[in-house]
């Protein structure tokens, strides 16, 4: 025998148990998105390499480190989208919608890409649910886009999730951070991890959220980019603290949430689930006021999250939450002989349109083995048909939970389950 191939390193098969998870937070979260005036928005699994290099930033781990990327027969460097923000963004400036009525709402069902150690909660395929608000920099709009991921993470059924905020100011103010940060990490160089030794001269920004514990260490004791906000900024975070108070959203104000991509300004903030283990953050998201203009567009302010389904899962789980797995047939036909299996085909196949779940035999068992099968499917309904109920016109309907049967017409048994 042949051997089999594996699936690649950090990917995932998703089996129907499993999926009954990924289709409850797709349905709940496309009709809380929907609630709050979003529609959704497609783009494309790969993308020019210069897009994410412009917008997530050059010296982000994403792009020096975890993207996917490829060569195509015309010698053009794509990769495969670690992220969705850059794509939606690219979207709007290529497809003329700058200029669209604002603020212009959107949100994204995708799978992305980043070649990570696999662990629990973390793959080098993931997928994520996430929204994208232009043309407001009013700071109501993040607390708008906050409730939307809290209101989908409650109607989840998730408990035990905590709200983490932060401000890391904007360009006018970041530099004057960013000395602070230097001088402070300078004094700790050599103690430094190899990497956060790169960091101190390309983005000691992302020094603060650093897993090494001594790199963690020295973050702790690092400046507070809430110390070094400007006057603009700092009304920003007042107002949506306000704002968050008065919708009664509870929050944590947490200076080391700090994003790990370039664009973000201002506001930036995470949902951290205790109990799923070390990748806890489900859902990550900030301001990015200045990405459009960065990819080419008019100013335009913008803010989102994404949000982790597999993280989001593995918290329903550990909150006990219940999905709907496969269903249950409502009726199952065993047929013996070729008329009676033509029949129970097209009995069937009339339910079927009507929106129901019905089973009849396609393998050619035995009577015995297709009734063993119809109680392994968990069928409501079953009902054995031969020549003798052809001729007659009548059968036994059996119900399989109080193993009582009730004769019935043949003629009426689709109308019969859909009066049910």
């Amino acid at each position: 025998m042949a051997q089999y191939i594996q699936k690649p390193r950090g990917t995932m098969d998703v089996f129907p148990e499993e999926a009954a998870y990924w289709q409850k937070i797709e349905r709940t979260a496309r009709d809380v998105a929907a609630r709050f005036g979003f529609g959704e928005i497609k783009t494309p699994t790969f993308e020019d390499i210069n897009l994410f290099r412009r917008g997530v930033g050059e010296v982000t781990d994403v792009v020096q480190k975890e993207m996917y990327t490829f060569t195509d027969k015309d010698n053009r460097t794509f990769a495969l989208r670690p992220e969705g923000t850059a794509s939606v963004v690219r979207a709007i400036i290529e497809g003329g919608h700058c200029s669209d009525t604002m603020p212009l709402k959107l949100y994204y069902m995708i799978n992305c890409f980043r070649y990570e150690k696999p662990q629990a909660g973390r793959s080098r395929e993931f997928s994520q649910f996430g929204v994208e608000m232009f043309g407001t920099s009013d700071p109501s709009a993040d607390a708008s886009v906050i409730a939307l991921a809290a209101m989908t993470l409650r109607e989840l059924g998730i408990t035990g999730v905590k709200l983490h905020i932060n401000s890391i100011g904007c360009p006018a103010c970041r530099p004057q951070y960013r000395e602070a940060l230097v001088e402070h990490f300078t004094a700790h160089k050599d103690e430094l991890c190899d990497t956060c030794k790169e960091r101190l001269n390309t983005n000691p920004l992302r020094i603060l959220d650093c897993k090494s514990p001594v790199c963690s260490s020295f973050a702790a004791e690092a400046p507070k980019t809430l110390d070094h906000l400007c006057p603009e900024c700092s009304a920003h975070f007042e107002a949506l603290k306000a704002y968050l108070d008065a919708m009664g959203i509870e929050y944590v104000v947490d200076s080391k949430i700090v994003r790990g991509l370039d664009y973000y300004t201002k506001t930036v903030f995470e949902f951290i689930a205790e109990g799923i283990g070390a990748q806890s953050t489900v859902c990550g998201g900030g301001r990015y006021d200045g990405l459009m203009e960065q990819l080419g567009g008019p100013k335009t302010a913008g803010l989102g999250f994404g949000m982790g389904i597999t993280r989001v899962i593995l918290a329903m789980k550990e909150c006990g939450v219940p999905v709907e797995t496969v269903k249950c047939p409502v009726l199952y036909i065993a047929p013996m002989g070729e008329k009676a299996h033509a029949e129970a085909l097209r009995i069937v196949e009339e339910l079927r349109r009507a929106g129901l779940y019905a089973e009849c035999d396609i393998s050619g068992r035995s009577l015995k083995a297709q009734m063993k099968y119809a109680d392994k499917l968990g069928a409501k309904y079953t009902l054995i048909l031969g020549d003798t109920e052809l001729e007659t016109g009548r059968a036994q309907l059996k119900n399989m939970a109080e193993s009582s049967q009730t004769e019935i017409e043949l003629a009426t048994i689709a109308s019969m389950f859909l009066d049910k």
